[in-house]
């Protein structure tokens, strides 16, 4: 990055991403009034640009043309240049990508949107070279080439600015509909051909985790009893834990495979996905009885605990590719590297193990795989792995985005939490407890409207579906482990909350942004499922979680609007819906709840909740009920016709709004859930 001394507009805002870029001679705005007024003012048209802090080829555009005085002179002579953080502005992010799809037929990160100073775009795209290259125009092309037509046919660029907010609004319309019987077989169908037989995961490089596919898997398997939905699971875990995507050394999962062997990452480590990563294999270690995917979820919360926590217990968000401005570096050794730190003897035979060799398996050097070894002695690997660990943390570091995002924190205070119920690890759950307090104490306006994104003391941007929908799967997810009623208040007050804030009246569904937030040249409402399922789905499976548990009907009813309003996309494309599919499992499996009544303390029950949580029971939610719990009854009015009796604890299995007689020991509720 540059150390230019002359500090632009952005040297005053929070987002690390804005702060690289505060020293360009490129005159950026953040987004917001002053810079939109100075466009209209001046007539000048606007040249967008979003990425985020650990995006490589946002660095790479920042090298080769924000640090050019060329490049600078150009924008801040005929443009308004504008930077923004996708990663807190994803309203903007979200807007914008949607037009450079649809004029492009592709989108990535840089993003570059170049606009009308009412914010109409006119021309979209991504990465530019500085010079014409690679089949491509220079960016000093392009803004010649806008330039000029702003200043001879601006009526045109005006006209196309018009159009495309025609058409995204078209396409951002909803036509209600009802889902199709074979949509879930044929998504599940749709995955067996595209599985790659030999290395796991689905389609060809790039490869991408993407958990909520195989979360969809999961309860395929447990709906239809399909073996083979399993094994495309448990396939592409292990290879996604064999390949270079996994850090073996300091643990984590990077953000996806460059190859089809999942051997080359793009080395940057995103919280989501190791949020969801953890969450993945803790489900296929309850479906398969595996303790090995056990330990790669308490491999990725050991990272998330070492290097991703804040002292009050919060989680950044991303460590970057890069280092010493190469990708990649920090993780990459050579053979005799690690020879030296390990000695002969087991230098050879952990290189053996790895696949490090002295001609590498990248830029020639290696990043440490097990694609052609599964079997390990553990013992003799970590005894190694702590010597190589202990010497690379002494290396450069990537940089660190330690900016606080709602959404993603509530997304690892629910992975923790599962951690918590299902590996019986209570310094697990305590990390969710931490995480969701941080977001009540820092990230709530004193008008209890929640908040988007904390860094340097300071909380700011009004708060997105996602973070609302995020936030209530947290508590679900907290309330399901430790069983506390306070957790299940505060999932129905956020969910309702979300509805107030971004529910669709109309048509039914929610709105990316609220109806109190910056209106934008369209508000966005879909179900599409990015590297994160989407808000709409994630609200739907909450919400119909809440039914379950609370017996609110009315819930419901959101549920089946939220599902017509998307049903036409989802029927046409089910792949990229995948987690509104696996809430519509949910609907349409069978409703078991299983409630728990006791008038000892929980170790009495323990026996019921071992076999709870020791099995993958994926439409089952579970209810403890006693004298310590009475304010249940505000929240779920019928548990009160369960009497909680002195002698012994019980347990109720209830399957499609009926209760069976009830259970007195643990053997006997294994049993009956899986009749």
């Amino acid at each position: 990055m540059s150390t230019n001394k002359r500090a632009n507009r952005l040297l005053n805002e929070k987002s690390p991403y804005l702060l690289q870029h505060s020293h360009n001679p490129v005159n950026w705005y953040p987004w917001g009034d002053e810079a939109f007024g100075k466009a209209k003012a001046e007539d000048k048209p606007i040249f967008l640009s979003i990425g985020y802090s650990t995006c490589h080829w946002c660095h790479v555009l920042e090298r080769e043309s924000f640090e050019d005085r060329d490049v600078a002179d150009v924008l801040n002579k005929h443009f308004i240049p504008i930077k923004v953080d996708r990663e807190e502005r994803p309203d903007v992010d979200h807007i914008y990508m949607s037009v450079c799809q649809m004029m492009t037929g592709h989108g990535g990160w840089p993003l570059t949107i170049i606009m009308t100073p009412d914010k109409k775009p006119f021309f979209a795209g991504t990465y530019f070279p500085k010079q014409d290259r690679y089949g491509m125009p220079g960016i000093l092309s392009v803004l010649a080439g806008v330039h000029e037509a702003w200043t001879d046919r601006k009526n045109e660029l005006l006209d196309a600015g018009e159009q495309v907010i025609q058409a995204i609004q078209v396409k951002s319309g909803n036509v209600s509909g009802t889902l199709p019987d074979n949509v879930i077989p044929d998504a599940y169908n749709q995955f067996v051909n595209m599985f790659d037989e030999v290395y796991g995961g689905f389609g060809s490089a790039p490869k991408f985790p993407s958990p909520h596919n195989l979360f969809f898997l999961l309860r395929y398997w447990r709906a239809y009893g399909e073996r083979k939905a399993l094994d495309l699971v448990t396939k592409t875990l292990d290879a996604m834990y064999s390949g270079g995507i996994y850090d073996h050394i300091g643990f984590g999962f990077c953000r996806y495979s460059t190859d089809r062997k999942w051997l080359v990452p793009h080395f940057e480590k995103m919280l989501y996905d190791n949020a969801l990563l953890s969450m993945v294999y803790l489900e296929a270690h309850q479906a398969t009885g595996s303790k090995e995917y056990a330990v790669i979820a308490n491999e990725i919360f050991e990272y998330i605990k070492r290097d991703m926590t804040s002292s009050k217990g919060a989680f950044y968000s991303a460590e970057d590719a890069d280092s010493e401005g190469i990708e990649g570096l920090f993780y990459l050794w050579s053979k005799e590297e690690v020879l030296s730190i390990l000695g002969k003897e087991d230098g050879e035979r952990y290189c053996k193990i790895f696949d490090i060799t002295v001609m590498g398996n990248f830029d020639d050097r290696n990043i440490p795989n097990l694609i052609k070894n599964s079997e390990l002695d553990r013992e003799f690997v970590q005894k190694c792995r702590k010597k190589l660990f202990d010497v690379r943390e002494k290396r450069t570091h990537p940089f660190k985005d330690d900016k606080i995002l709602t959404a993603w924190n509530a997304l690892m205070a629910a992975s923790f939490a599962i951690g918590g119920r299902v590996l019986s690890d209570n310094s697990l759950t305590d990390m969710a407890r931490n995480a969701v307090r941080f977001i009540e104490t820092a990230l709530i306006r004193r008008d209890n409207r929640l908040l988007a994104r904390y860094r340097d003391k300071e909380a700011a941007i009004p708060a997105y579906l996602d973070d609302y929908a995020y936030l209530t799967w947290a508590y679900l997810e907290l309330y399901q482990t430790t069983f506390e009623p306070e957790f299940l208040k505060k999932a129905i007050k956020t969910n309702d909350d979300m509805k107030k804030l971004f529910w669709d009246k109309e048509n039914g569904g929610f709105f990316f942004y609220g109806n109190d937030a910056e209106e934008l040249i369209t508000r966005p409402k879909d179900a599409y499922d990015g590297a994160m399922p989407s808000g709409n789905s994630v609200a739907a499976m909450n919400i119909l979680r809440l039914s379950r548990i609370s017996g609110r009907t009315d819930l419901v009813e959101d549920y089946e609007k939220v599902i017509s309003n998307f049903a036409k996309q989802i029927s046409q494309a089910p792949l990229g819906y995948t987690h509104i599919l696996t809430s519509h499992l949910l609907y349409l499996n069978p409703s078991q709840e299983v409630i728990l009544v006791t008038d000892y303390n929980i170790s009495s029950i323990k026996p019921f909740i071992n076999v709870l949580r020791n099995n993958f029971l994926p439409f089952t939610t579970s209810i403890l009920y006693g004298s310590d719990f009475h304010e249940l009854t505000e929240l779920i009015p019928y548990i009160s016709e369960y009497p909680i009796t002195p002698e012994k604890p019980l347990a109720y299995v209830c399957k499609n709004f009926a209760c069976d007689n009830p259970i007195s020991n643990a053997e006997e509720l294994q049993n009956s859930l899986f009749q």
